[in-house]
């Protein structure tokens, strides 16, 4: 089995990330969204293409972002995403879901 690298983000917490990231920051494309990640976890995590770009389009299908094209800040074209609504609700039980695990996790730790 292939080693995790350390900065690897655990799974099932980039939905959790990215609408994070866009409901504090507002409209981004991909890159700014992996660098908002980051930069706010002083350099912990990262997020690969490979895995962001098809969750940010699952998310899309999904309702919880609205895409669009426009430019980056150096004027490339780019996808722009934004959350939605529905997003935002999406949000608060992810929010509420990584609490549960944090303070399972927590408790086992404390066992030891």
């Amino acid at each position: 089995m292939p080693s995790r690298k350390k900065n690897d983000i655990l799974q099932g917490t980039l939905a959790l990330l990215v609408l994070q990231t866009l409901a504090v920051r507002g409209a981004l494309h991909g890159y700014a969204i992996t660098q908002h990640i980051q930069g706010g976890s002083n350099e912990l995590l990262r997020v690969e293409e490979g895995s962001l770009y098809p969750a940010l389009h699952r998310m899309a299908q999904s309702g919880w972002l609205k895409g669009r094209w426009g430019l980056t800040e150096r004027k490339r074209p780019a996808r722009i995403y934004s959350i939605t609504a529905k997003g935002r609700q999406q949000l608060e039980r992810e929010r509420e879901s990584w609490s549960r695990l944090t303070a399972g996790v927590g408790r086992l730790l404390r066992l030891a």
